[in-house]
């Protein structure tokens, strides 16, 4: 019996420790869609983005594919977005029905565990 990819993804993301990992990588996949899009609307390589921001090839694919394992400094972002005709935003969003308090509460549970 040969299973798809499709079918594959259904019954990892059914159990609720994948799905939270994956649900907690959403944000960087969305960064990562949004910036391969972005070089493909350019109609740039990545030789041709790593020429216009002064590095190598081999540093704009790592840009381009895991952004968890190779964290790029804003100043990075900011001038691979120019290369392309973009300019970097970064901004703090407010996480909805978290209070102050339960903020720091999560994130010092985050740390210890």
């Amino acid at each position: 019996m040969r299973t798809s990819l499709k079918d594959f993804r259904a019954r990892a993301l059914a159990r609720a420790n994948v799905r939270r990992e994956y649900d907690a990588l959403a944000e960087e996949f969305e960064l990562l869609d949004e910036i391969l899009k972005a070089r493909a609307a350019a109609g740039l390589t990545q030789a041709e983005v790593a020429a216009r921001i002064g590095t190598t090839q081999s540093a704009v694919a790592r840009l381009e594919s895991a952004i968890g394992k190779h964290s790029p400094s804003i100043a990075t972002l900011k001038r691979y977005a120019s290369a392309l005709g973009y300019r970097l935003q970064v901004r703090l969003i407010k996480e909805q029905g978290l209070t102050t308090r339960s903020t720091r509460t999560r994130a010092r549970t985050a740390r210890a565990g």
